[in-house]
């Protein structure tokens, strides 16, 4: 294969080499999940830090954390609740003082509206 044509494959390479980084990159942000905890809903938040001895804190408070550089705590649903302002859609997970967000699940602290009737229409 000539040079020329392997010039043209470079960029390709690069790209490819990207988006194959990008997955890992992105596996390291905190990430949560609804999960239950005997007779209440709890948050699961999980994340990676390098130091398995930094401090992990969630909207400023600290939380022991089970694991050592991948980590997981379950945070009562009332107490992210007390933590947070309403219908926020994030959390502030800090490993080692620095701060990322992470998504809440959807609709998570929003009211629940307890329904009397639902009327539905066909048209």
């Amino acid at each position: 294969m000539p040079w020329t044509d392997l010039s043209r494959l470079l960029p390709i390479g690069a790209m490819l080499a990207a988006a194959l980084a990008s997955p890992a990159m992105a596996a390291s942000e905190p990430s949560t999940r609804l999960v239950s905890c005997g007779t209440e809903s709890c948050l699961l938040v999980s994340g990676y830090r390098g130091d398995s001895g930094a401090p992990v804190r969630i909207n400023g408070r600290p939380v022991a954390v089970e694991g050592s550089n991948r980590w997981r705590v379950r945070v009562p649903v009332a107490a992210v609740r007390a933590w947070s302002a309403p219908y926020a859609r994030t959390i502030t997970v800090s490993v080692a003082e620095a701060p990322a967000e992470a998504d809440l699940p959807i609709g998570l602290l929003g009211h629940v509206t307890d329904l009397a009737a639902l009327t539905i229409r066909v048209k």
